[in-house]
């Protein structure tokens, strides 16, 4: 399962209006690190879709948003609740590691 990529225009109604917890891996496709999570994240996804949404916004494509957010490396995914950040995980990361950051909205 791909994720979905969020542009710009789509970036306040796919992550900040959104009703379920986001997760928005902001990467680049020069970055290893953020190519070698991307089967995390899709696992994830696939497994707690009723629970989360994870999006991808490519920084190189929308530095705006990577600038207003905060993120001065990647890869770094932010996880908006209610159209506010409240957590960042930066780095890359094995699964089960993602999986205990985001324990508060995946075990609830």
């Amino acid at each position: 399962m791909a994720l979905k990529n969020v542009t710009a225009k789509s970036f306040d109604e796919d992550v900040l209006l959104n009703d379920k917890p986001v997760l928005v891996d902001f990467w680049a496709a020069w970055c290893g690190p953020c190519r070698q999570i991307a089967p995390a994240l899709e696992a994830i996804a696939a497994e707690h879709s009723d629970k989360i949404d994870i999006v991808k916004l490519n920084i190189d494509e929308h530095p705006d948003i990577a600038s207003a957010y905060g993120v001065m490396s990647i890869p770094t995914m932010n996880l908006y609740i209610g159209g506010k950040i409240t957590k960042s995980i930066v780095g890359a990361k094995a699964k089960a590691a993602i999986e205990n950051d985001l324990s508060d909205v995946l075990l609830s």
